[in-house]
């Protein structure tokens, strides 16, 4: 549901709708809204362009976990490794051109390949996923199904988790001015910081991209 609406996601809403119903109770409600319909219903070009002004051009729009905990940091790369690795472990590999901390990539690898794994990615960025579920609800997006039932699947927030939400979004995330090189960056993180920095900026001052469909995991079981 948090995918690029490319004509095949658009094609797939339908059974996503049935799959819906089948969750237990609150995600069911919480996913099933008017979301899907609206979706499914509205000017295929229209929901594109929607979708890129909501996840590409406003901060709090990011789908990328790690500019959320980290920011414009030199931090975010090594965030950014460790969720690569949990990805490897799992036998799982992800293409040079997608950063391992996109929402939606992290989502399915939850739900198709390593659950224990997945959950522990998304608890580790639970204030940024909140934050994410915050701002759609607040301007009526009609992707804020989905972030909805994924918060009210985990146990409840804890008081240090909470405050990390309440000073997101009193101060954004953390930004940085001095370059990566040098730092002690190996070789991947230093490569993955420069990936996820370069995918989409997450930043409203940034112009968008134009949309780029992500290639979801390879090596999926069959």
């Amino acid at each position: 549901m948090l995918t690029y609406p490319d004509e095949a996601t658009v094609e797939r809403l339908g059974q996503v709708a049935e799959l819906v119903e089948d969750l237990p109770e609150p995600g069911r409600t919480q996913a099933r809204g008017e979301d899907l319909h609206a979706l499914r219903e509205a000017d295929p070009v229209l929901v594109q362009e929607q979708y890129v002004d909501t996840f590409d051009t406003r901060r709090r729009g990011c789908l990328h976990l790690t500019y959320f905990s980290h920011g414009d940091t030199r931090r975010r790369g090594m965030a950014a490794l460790r969720i690569k690795q949990d990805f490897r472990a799992a036998g799982v590999e992800v293409g040079e051109q997608e950063p391992p901390d996109h929402l939606p990539l992290v989502l399915e690898f939850a739900a198709g390949h390593d659950p224990e794994r997945g959950a522990k990615i998304l608890r580790g960025n639970r204030p940024g996923v909140e934050l994410l579920r915050l701002h759609l609800e607040e301007i009526s997006s009609p992707w804020h199904g989905a972030p909805l039932a994924l918060c009210g699947t985990p146990p409840p927030l804890d008081a240090d988790d909470r405050a990390a939400v309440l000073r997101l979004a009193e101060e954004g995330p953390e930004e940085e001015t001095v370059g990566l090189d040098g730092y002690g960056l190996d070789a991947d993180a230093g490569a993955l910081a420069g990936q996820t920095f370069a995918a989409n900026g997450c930043d409203s001052r940034a112009t968008a991209p134009g949309p780029v469909p992500l290639d979801l995991l390879r090596g999926r079981p069959s």
